[in-house]
């Protein structure tokens, strides 16, 4: 008899091409003066993920690649990685990927309307936020305000750019890896 929740093999497949595509990512940043934390495609890549898998594989091709970087692989931002790089001043953001995957994936899962989805994604960025920030300000010694202004606010506008992309990326890859065969038809999301 076969299991209700039995992941296939192509969504084994597609959760380690998720993770891959995060460990390509993260290592390509660009730094800013004003702050530790440099301005990345992983965030896009962690929503992409969310979108095509859902919440559940969404957040365990975050896991995989978090754990790929604790163990030293050089998939974080730099090429670096380490259980160093998780304790430093961007850790708090690397681990804040695991909230974002569950929270906009689950919103992607749930609800088919691209507002919903947007909504989804930014809920989930401000947790990222969070986390990122408060463990900025614990690491740096820097005030709630500081912590906002290094490590929030420039990254605003990039973010929503990188949000809007993949309301029209991910649908169109949904879309055709459903038409190859590839991904599994699943239950028609609530409106």
């Amino acid at each position: 008899m076969k299991e209700k929740n039995r992941i296939s093999v192509s969504q084994i497949t597609l959760t380690a091409l998720m993770a891959a595509l995060l460990c390509v990512t993260g290592p390509l940043s660009l730094p800013i003066p004003i702050s530790p934390v440099p301005l990345s495609l992983a965030t896009m890549a962690v929503c992409l993920s969310a979108c095509i898998l859902g919440w559940k594989l969404g957040t365990m091709s975050v896991l995989i690649y978090l754990l790929m970087g604790f163990c030293g692989l050089p998939v974080f931002s730099n090429f670096s990685g380490g259980p160093a790089k998780l304790a430093g001043p961007t850790g708090g953001y690397l681990l804040g990927y695991l909230f974002l995957a569950l929270i906009s994936g689950w919103f992607f899962s749930r609800f088919s309307h691209p507002t919903l989805s947007m909504a989804g994604m930014i809920l989930g960025t401000a947790v990222c936020y969070l986390f990122g920030t408060l463990w900025l300000c614990f690491q740096a010694g820097l005030s709630l305000r500081q912590g906002l202004i290094m490590g929030v606010i420039p990254y605003i506008p990039g973010d929503l750019v990188k949000m809007l992309l993949v309301l029209y990326l991910g649908p169109a890859i949904n879309k055709g890896l459903l038409s190859s065969g590839i991904m599994p038809q699943e239950k028609e999301p609530d409106h």
